[in-house]
């Protein structure tokens, strides 16, 4: 896929993987939608860095466990490029929950990892899909984790839906194609102030030694 003059729609990229991303594709030439949810000002500095490239972008602040706002965020960039080439479901949410307490982890806070993770790629797909079949091509990247194979993570919520992740890939690819390419990746964990937020920043320090050590 040739980035440049495309239009490629990021989820969750005002910080961590999903900025670092906007910033790699918009060098590569590609027109970029931003989304968040509460970092504004770091998607303020996302969308400096696209200015600085001199490549465009929106902003858009949505929730993409809401339809209306998946369907808002497709038709912005429609509205201002009159197509969508890539789509990144980056966006995700987790709770930090020990697995070996079940207590842990409340139903509704399972139910609200999987609307983000799981129900808004599957939204964000649905609301670009008319119009990458329309133009004949598209590519849609869902951002998984190593936790769906491991089962270990955060928490037993967040690996499941990164599971499902995986799953709805394989069902999305077989039903877009020819013309859309579904495919996933699966990160391992890396430094982010997610970390920090979840588990304070001594711990996250100790955990990625941990995890350094571990890489040849």
């Amino acid at each position: 896929m040739n980035l440049r003059d495309s239009v490629i729609i990021v989820t969750g990229s005002a910080t961590g993987l999903g900025s670092a991303i906007v910033k790699q594709v918009a060098a590569k030439g590609s027109r970029v939608v931003i989304n968040y949810t509460k970092s504004e000002k770091e998607a303020h500095d996302t969308e400096a860095v696209c200015d600085y490239l001199g490549v465009e972008s929106i902003l858009c602040k949505a929730d993409v466990s809401v339809d209306e706002d998946c369907r808002r965020i497709a038709n912005e960039a429609l509205e201002k490029w009159g197509r969508i080439d890539g789509l990144v479901n980056n966006a995700a949410r987790s709770v930090f929950a020990n697995a070996k307490d079940l207590e842990a982890l409340k139903g509704q806070q399972f139910m609200d990892v999987f609307s983000v993770n799981v129900v808004g790629p599957y939204q964000m797909a649905r609301a670009v899909a008319p119009h990458m079949k329309a133009q004949g091509h598209g590519s849609i990247v869902n951002v998984s984790s190593i936790s769906a194979q491991t089962g270990a993570g955060s928490s037993i919520a967040y690996a499941a839906s990164k599971g499902a992740l995986n799953t709805m890939t394989l069902s999305l690819a077989r039903s877009l194609a020819p013309e859309i390419k579904v495919n996933a990746i699966m990160p391992s964990a890396f430094p982010s102030r997610w970390w920090a937020d979840g588990i304070g920043e001594e711990a996250t320090e100790v955990l990625f030694e941990k995890f350094n050590a571990q890489v040849p």
